[in-house]
């Protein structure tokens, strides 16, 4: 628990960290993360002496392939999101994260054909209208929000499809993005554009520091998400879109109109219903799992389990088994602002 909250907490906390980057530039910042992310991966990886997947990984060009879209996808979702925290939107980025669980239900509906329960359906439809609400409140579509959460959704689900570990993902998607950032970054030096070395000692130090504030908080997500249950894990990810929305309201003063209070109501109302059903499925799935127990150990060893209790046991676990889960819960473990 103590690593899900650091987690979450740290990511919530990113609007402080970003603006003492400046006068460097989204891209600039961007590019820094991704080559320091990749020396602090690097360095992980060679301590804890994990490196036998890059064999098997370069092996297979198709989940080679879904990688490089992996770490395309998360490179347009860090670089709007920078960009967002320094010009003064973070509530708008917050609201991306808060919508990101419905999107990513909506996108499993349409591209992976699941199949959702009414309270999965409402909560989609109180989001969108959300969207509309706040379309009228901004006086246009609030694309910042819209872009991070449907670039991290297409980022949950393609990892999904290459199913490889945080650490390991982390450093496959650092290692496509390394020798392009690295390219960048030279060519700013070239142009006396770059402000790596031009800001002072801080401002470098800084800058290396991007790639520890992306590691450490994957770090303690990897350890929570293999002790926590996936119900309470679902229900810590708000903590990162809440502490961002406090600090775009509280610490940096951004405007809150009524109608802007009204789509955030209407969001956070979908994600109620989301939770609340989430959590009542998971009940229902541990009941069912703890009733089949309960049959196979009352049943002498060597006779199956037959009558109308083992049917009932058997359907209750296909009606909930199906949708338990990651489905369930509506979100995706890997929760990376």
């Amino acid at each position: 628990m103590l690593n899900g909250f650091a987690a979450y907490g740290m990511w919530g906390l990113f609007p402080l960290f970003f603006p003492l980057l400046k006068p460097a530039g989204a891209m600039e910042v961007l590019a820094h993360r991704m080559v320091w992310s990749f020396a602090v991966v690097a360095v992980v990886l060679l301590a804890v002496r994990r490196w036998r997947w890059i064999g098997k990984l370069v092996r297979q060009p198709r989940r080679l392939g879904l990688v490089a879209v992996a770490a395309a996808v998360i490179a347009v979702n860090w670089s709007v999101y920078i960009w967002a925290v320094n010009n003064d939107r973070v509530v708008e980025a917050s609201l991306g994260y808060f919508i990101n669980p419905l999107v990513t239900i909506a996108m499993g509906v349409l591209l992976l054909k699941e199949r959702l329960r009414p309270a999965q359906w409402a909560a989609v439809g109180v989001g969108a209208a959300a969207v509309v609400v706040l379309t009228v409140g901004y006086g246009r579509p609030p694309w910042i929000s819209l872009v991070l959460a449907f670039s991290f959704a297409t980022y949950g689900l393609v990892k999904k499809k290459v199913n490889l570990g945080g650490l390991e993902s982390l450093a496959a998607e650092t290692a496509i993005q390394f020798l392009p950032a690295l390219g960048y970054l030279v060519w700013l030096g070239a142009q006396d554009r770059s402000t790596f070395v031009s800001e002072g000692a801080g401002h470098t130090a800084l800058l290396a520091a991007t790639g520890v504030v992306t590691a450490v908080p994957l770090i303690c997500f990897g350890a929570a998400a293999i002790r926590v249950p996936l119900s309470t894990l679902g229900l810590l990810q708000y903590l990162a879109p809440v502490f961002q929305f406090l600090l775009g309201v509280v610490w940096f003063h951004e405007a809150m109109p009524p109608e802007r209070w009204a789509g955030f109501a209407l969001v956070w109302l979908a994600l109620a219903l989301l939770t609340w059903d989430a959590l009542r499925t998971a009940r229902r799935a541990a009941k069912a799992l703890r009733e089949s127990a309960a049959t196979a150990a009352a049943v002498p060893a060597g006779v199956e389990p037959s009558g109308a209790g083992a049917v009932a046991a058997g359907a209750d676990l296909e009606g909930v088994g199906v949708q338990g889960g990651e489905e369930a819960s509506g979100v995706r473990l890997d929760v990376r602002p």
